[in-house]
């Protein structure tokens, strides 16, 4: 094919745990997109494949690709799996056990049980020094450094390649951190060190410990996937920077990520959640809730007001990926900010079994890429929700992903009716059991960010994205009484879109504990606009010039005794007495709209401050029109569907996306695409609006 010349192009690549999403995006809004499996244990292999053979098919240059935007599962996959370094613990004299004792929180209070995870520092290699900060930042014993030769003789014997140091109060003042990890540095130069005052200056010590130990943990993982990737994009002539989605939605440098990995951990869900946010804000659409089914797991968001919410804290490990957002004590605490994002094992390689009460159960183990559903044919027996929607109609019977991907109908059936047989039911119900069970998980993760949080879904639109979360957002809907689906362009490999829409933003962070009547406005001004000129020197140094910055400023607060906070957001680093009244105002509204009280009497205390600066790009990040480029067209005719019980088989169209209209159709209709399905149910109507985009309504009664 040839070349397409004067053109240049983004191009935005996300990794599940069973898919590889490529999008590659013109100036102009022209959508070419690749979906393949992913390449576990190197995921950065099938993104080779996947770009080199995107770029054959279009006809583009790799010189031409101006951004390289990647959202990747890595470092989450790290920790669930447990397969980051060894690592070793520097800490302050008396606090050796910390992460040991942790705190004291259980996601089932009544489950004798559960026991809590293993420290990711083992107890031999958690050393003490001498040394203390008080809690104002003054130096009260200097770090005696005579005491780190045996531990750098101990590192070596042990081979240890990262470390962790995080010592008391090191959050108001880092002197002794940096001084322990310049010596052990020039003492072992190979050694990655990670320090709590560089990466997480907030109070609370268990938290600060998990986080820098979590980032100690998957840090020379990170860096080893990002330097691979890179060498296969240079080997690729792609020349361009690699970017990485950050956890709260902005992207930053390959290496900066790399160093900093706790800030990657929702990497791939958050651009799904950032693309969802800045393509319905210009659609004026401003109330949604995101739900991305992909592969192995489910994924929910809410946006309000045109605004994700972000959490200051999160859990990842163990059991910690549950939709329940006010369940703690599963996981590992990370307290870098993240998009408020809940999420299920309920995907489409979520496997079925059947369990010792002879009750159906649904994930959260996944099939994944390797051997995947047993449709897939790949050396996958176990039943999974994609066999399920084969065997109901949902999904094509012969072939996914534009008919790359073929299905073997033989094998699903025989997954299916291992289950059916045990449970002595026929095999279509048992097919439809596992797709309503699978819903039902997919509604913990909608409830989590919704009625949770004192939200009614009625009130929102549903904007179903990932490869399965429009073959399931309707009966979502439908449950929940929602009256509205949108299905954005590329739907299955929005996430991959949704990099693309983001800026490169940086955060800086500083504890600052004050209660609200005691701050000293003076002082609160000096430190925010320290921050601001650090923000400022952060994007100057990605090139952005001074009238292309962006800046917000945030403060954390709570109640006095609580342990959550509420951001509220500031107007400029110049603080006056109004500026603090206008705080503790806000503070009473967020928590009265949150938790459904506020207290006017109660105390309310700052924890922190957070600059976040944003560069503007010379483009608009999203097109004024989005077109898909792909030549799919649906296999189209009509094929039996089956709608449960109600309805029970119904003769159904098959249609693509390019025959809608904007005239609405009244369903049952399935919509297939090159990357995902649109299953439109009894009871609905399906049209395109002028942005291409499938809305899906609920019809009257």
């Amino acid at each position: 094919m040839s070349i397409v010349e004067n053109k240049t192009f983004r191009l935005g690549v996300d990794i599940g745990g069973t898919f590889t999403d490529i999008v590659l995006l013109s100036e102009s809004g022209q959508i070419h997109t690749k979906k393949l499996l992913s390449s576990p244990p190197d995921y950065s292999e099938a993104i080779e494949v996947g770009v080199r053979e995107l770029l054959q098919d279009v006809g583009i240059a790799p010189g031409q690709i101006t951004e390289f935007i990647h959202g990747t599962t890595i470092v989450t996959n790290t920790i669930i799996e447990r397969k980051g370094e060894p690592i070793a613990l520097v800490t302050t004299r008396g606090f050796r056990d910390v992460l040991e004792l942790g705190r004291f929180r259980a996601p089932s209070l009544y489950d004798s049980s559960f026991r809590k995870l293993e420290p990711l520092a083992e107890r031999r290699l958690r050393f003490e020094v001498t040394e203390r900060v008080a809690a104002d930042g003054t130096v009260l014993q200097p770090l005696n450094e005579d005491e780190l030769e045996p531990i750098a003789q101990s590192l070596e014997e042990a081979g240890i390649s990262s470390l962790a140091i995080c010592f008391i109060n090191a959050y108001s003042n880092g002197e002794n951190e940096v001084l322990a990890a310049r010596w052990l540095q020039q003492r072992l130069p190979h050694l990655s060190i990670s320090t709590s005052s560089q990466l997480l200056p907030k109070i609370q010590e268990y938290e600060r410990t998990s986080t820098t130990a979590l980032n100690a943990y998957v840090r020379p993982v990170a860096e080893r996937y990002i330097q691979s990737l890179q060498r296969r994009l240079t080997a690729l002539g792609i020349t361009c920077d690699l970017m990485i989605m950050q956890s709260a939605g902005g992207i930053v440098p390959g290496k900066v990520a790399a160093q900093n990995p706790v800030y990657i951990v929702e990497s791939g869900p958050a651009a799904g959640v950032v693309g969802a946010q800045r393509l319905s804000g210009s659609l004026g659409v401003g109330n949604i809730m995101v739900v991305d089914v992909g592969g192995t797991t489910a994924k929910a968001s809410l946006i309000e007001d045109g605004a994700f919410t972000i959490a200051t804290e999160s859990e990842v490990g163990g059991a910690a990926a549950m939709g329940h957002r006010l369940i703690q004590g599963a996981g590992y605490p990370v307290q870098a900010p993240t998009i408020d994002i809940a999420e299920v094992g309920a995907g489409g390689g979520s496997i079925a079994a059947v369990d010792q009460a002879n009750g159906l159960k649904v994930g959260p183990r996944s099939a994944g890429a390797v051997p995947g559903p047993a449709c897939y044919d790949r050396g996958g027996t176990a039943a999974t929700v994609t066999d399920a929607n084969l065997i109901l109609g949902y999904i094509s019977p012969s072939a996914l992903v534009g008919g790359e991907l073929s299905l073997n109908r033989g094998r699903a059936e025989a997954a299916i009716n291992s289950i059916a047989e045990h449970l002595e039911m026929e095999q279509v119900t048992a097919a439809y059991g596992i797709h309503l069970i699978a819903n039902s998980n997919m509604m913990r993760a909608l409830n989590g960010v919704s009625s949770e949080r004192g939200r009614d879904p009625s009130q929102y639109a549903l904007f179903a994205i990932g490869g399965n979360g429009s073959v399931h957002g309707t009966k979502l809907a439908d449950d929940l009484r929602m009256n509205t689906v949108i299905v954005p362009p590329a739907s299955g490999v929005f996430s991959a879109l949704g990099l693309l829409f983001a800026d490169v933003e940086h955060q800086v962070i500083r504890t600052f504990y004050r209660h609200l009547h005691e701050v000293d406005p003076a002082v609160m001004t000096a430190t925010l606009t320290a921050m601001v000129d650090e923000a400022r020197r952060m994007l100057a140094d990605g090139g952005f010039a001074e009238d292309r910055m962006d800046i917000r400023i945030v403060a954390e607060a709570r109640y006095f005794g609580q342990m959550t906070t509420l951001p509220m957001t500031l107007a400029s680093a110049e603080v006056t007495s109004d500026t603090v009244e206008r705080c503790s105002t806000e503070f009473a509204e967020s928590h009265l709209a949150n938790y459904g009280y506020s207290s006017p009497h109660e105390k309310v205390q700052f924890v922190a401050l957070k600059v976040l600066g944003r560069g503007l790009s010379d483009q608009p990040r999203v097109p004024k029109q989005l077109t898909i480029q792909r030549n799919y067209q649906a296999a189209e005719g009509r094929r039996p569907v089956y709608f449960g019980p109600d309805h029970g088989w119904l003769d159904t169209p098959v249609i693509s996306r390019g025959n809608l209209t904007i005239e609405p159709r009244s369903g049952p209709v399935i919509v297939e695409e090159y990357e995902s399905t649109s299953v439109v149910r009894p009871g609905w109507s399906v049209e395109v609006d002028p942005f291409s985009n499938i809305v899906m309504r609920r019809l009257a009664a």
